[in-house]
């Protein structure tokens, strides 16, 4: 689902297609932090090499690459439901700028909805 969320961007910039520019870069946004480690996760190996925290400095590590951690590979249900986290915010978001009287900011928050939801459908 990255690949293609990634290629559909790059035609989206091409197309000067600022709604899908919008909404595909706030899904793969969405994306990359879900695979963040989190800050306090030790790096792997770090002991075994014996790499040790850095007392000067809060939360730091002595030793070359010893800040360096793989990120999280997500599966594709884990990216299906982020895509639909995405799709639904800009839904509850865009109900209330309706309620709100600002049919603009809905319009296009609708409009970036129904492009990522296409993301949901299975591919025939």
């Amino acid at each position: 689902m990255r690949a293609t969320l990634r290629d559909d961007l790059k035609t989206a910039l091409k197309a000067r297609d600022h709604i899908a520019v919008t909404a595909l870069r706030s899904a793969l946004a969405a994306i990359e932090n879900a695979e963040a480690v989190p800050v306090d996760s030790p790096s792997p190996g770090a002991a075994e090499h014996g790499i040790t925290r850095n007392e000067h400095f809060a939360g730091s590590t002595a030793g070359l690459g010893s800040a360096d951690v793989e990120r999280r590979l997500l599966t594709e249900a884990e990216l299906l439901s982020i895509v639909e986290k995405e799709v639904r915010e800009r839904s509850v978001a865009a109900q209330e700028y309706e309620r709100l009287g600002r049919h603009d900011h809905a319009e296009r928050l609708r409009a970036e909805a129904e492009v990522l939801s296409r993301y949901l459908k299975p591919t025939v």
